[in-house]
């Protein structure tokens, strides 16, 4: 039932050549004793330095002689085979057997135990949990430290004690070993992983209040989860602490996706999301042509904003981006509402300015740049829908842009005829606005390679039973 493992290395981790195992002890164990024994020193092929050779005692001239790894390989697989894989920080002896077997190609796999962490939970508040100090403490004599079979029969009798002290524990006492030091984050792992399907939509992770304190968004959402249960940030580990049940939202598309869980974020401003919680926007870029012609841009509280290219949820964002428009492009800091009116900007000075402001440049030169910006910000048409696929085979999705911006999301019948915008805008749910949204909108755009772009116009029907494409202009409806 349970094989209990030892090894001593020749260095303090796996590299190949360097660092090698150059004893191994094995002790199956049927859960109440030790039935039998396989050790032995293996040859490492590499020289054993004098710092381990001082802590194991074992050095080149002991091993030179004894097999190699690949010649006692069929012995420890036959060992350990249906076995839990037991060790004192078993991540050590196991990882350094699995490295073995890689460098011969095989894919070492078994269930582990580790006696320091089951230690952990039933002797609680020692001040050191190593082998040695262990087992000192609880009176278990370890005739050969660091060596293999001296250190596997010590960790044997304090696996007796502790399957003792589970046995009296009411809290343990009619769990498995294995089932005991099953940590609870691996069981909310295995439970989230089990609920979650591998499909596009938002999910949501719950506290064991049912207060949402995450929400993330996935074309495979059983895939995302799993990198949580990944992470080393502190940030991470603290959610997954809290995370007690997981719900989920199918979407299909994964523009809906985007847009459902920025609404969501902003709607339930969950403990653990970073991004998109702001609901208000204060400012915001507009941008109107003046009396000659030539394209402006300015900042405006968002209460003054008569054609907003963008909204900002602060006057240092808004500001921030206006500036690295104005870099990029070669805009004038007159004609961005950042100098006086009746100035020569002092970008010109600096040569940034290619001198609009000073009637140096021709205004369709200037404008052309300034156009670069709208063309980045504004939609093509100011009102079209785009088709993407549903939940379902027998369905699509549908996101409608209503006067250039985001209006809300539905899903239709494939088998059913659509020939108007009208029955269109019909399928949606309105959206609560916000500005963001219409970012998210338009990079999708750029990035997505599978959908269908309809603008409202008059014209031709459509046919939403067609395989979703990039359709420029065509098909028109009214």
């Amino acid at each position: 039932m349970f094989a209990i493992v030892d090894i001593e290395t020749c260095a303090g981790k796996y590299e190949f050549r360097k660092g090698r195992i150059i004893e191994i002890c094995i002790l199956l164990h049927d859960g109440l004793q030790v039935v039998d024994k396989f050790s032995t020193l293996i040859n490492p092929e590499c020289h054993i330095s004098s710092f381990f050779r001082g802590i194991t005692g074992i050095s080149d001239e002991m091993v030179a002689g004894a097999p190699r790894f690949h010649e006692v390989a069929k012995d420890i697989l036959a060992f350990t085979e249906g076995r839990v894989f037991i060790g004192h920080n078993v991540g050590f002896d196991y990882g350094f057997v699995r490295a073995e077997f890689a460098a011969l190609g095989y894919t070492y796999k078994r269930e582990t135990l580790c006696t320091v962490r089951l230690s952990r939970k039933l002797l609680p508040g020692k001040l050191s949990y190593s082998l040695g100090k262990l087992c000192d403490s609880l009176g278990i004599e370890n005739l050969a430290r660091h060596r293999a079979e001296g250190d596997a029969l010590a960790t044997a009798q304090l696996f007796d004690l502790l399957m003792q002290l589970k046995s009296m524990n009411p809290q343990y006492k009619n769990l498995g070993a294995t089932e005991l030091m099953t940590r609870r984050i691996d069981k909310i792992k295995l439970y989230v992983l089990d609920k979650l399907p591998e499909a596009c939509g938002v999910y949501y992770f719950l506290d064991k209040e049912g207060h949402i304190i995450y929400i993330g968004k996935s074309k495979n959402m059983r895939h995302r989860a799993m990198s949580h249960f990944n992470s080393k940030e502190k940030k991470s580990l603290k959610m997954l602490n809290q995370l007690q049940d997981i719900d989920f939202e199918l979407c299909g598309g994964e523009l809906i996706a985007l847009l459902r869980e920025a609404e969501e974020i902003k709607r339930h401003k969950p403990e653990f999301n970073r991004m998109r919680k702001a609901n208000s926007f204060t400012q915001c870029i507009d941008w109107f042509k003046d009396s000659d012609g030539i394209i402006r841009f300015k900042i405006v509280p968002s209460q003054e904003s008569e054609n907003a290219l963008l909204s900002f949820v602060t006057y240092g964002t808004a500001r921030s981006r206006l500036e690295s428009m104005l870099e990029e492009h070669t805009l004038c800091l007159r004609y961005c509402g950042l100098t006086p009116d009746d100035s020569v900007c002092f970008d010109h000075h600096l040569k940034k300015c290619n001198g609009i402001c000073a009637g140096e440049e021709e205004i369709d030169v200037y404008n052309k740049r300034a156009q670069e910006v709208l063309d980045k910000y504004i939609f093509k048409d100011a009102d079209f829908a785009l088709i993407d696929k549903g939940r379902t085979p027998e369905e699509y999705s549908v996101v409608v842009v209503e006067n250039g911006h985001y209006a809300g999301f539905g899903y239709g019948d494939r088998s059913i005829h659509i020939q108007s915008a009208d029955e269109l805008k019909g399928m949606i749910k309105q959206a609560i606005y916000y500005p963001d949204t219409d970012d998210l909108v338009r990079g999708w755009m750029k990035t997505a390679s599978s959908y269908k772009y309809v603008p409202f116009r008059a014209g031709n029907e459509i046919n939403t039973s067609e395989k979703s494409e990039h359709i420029d202009f065509e098909p028109q409806i009214d």
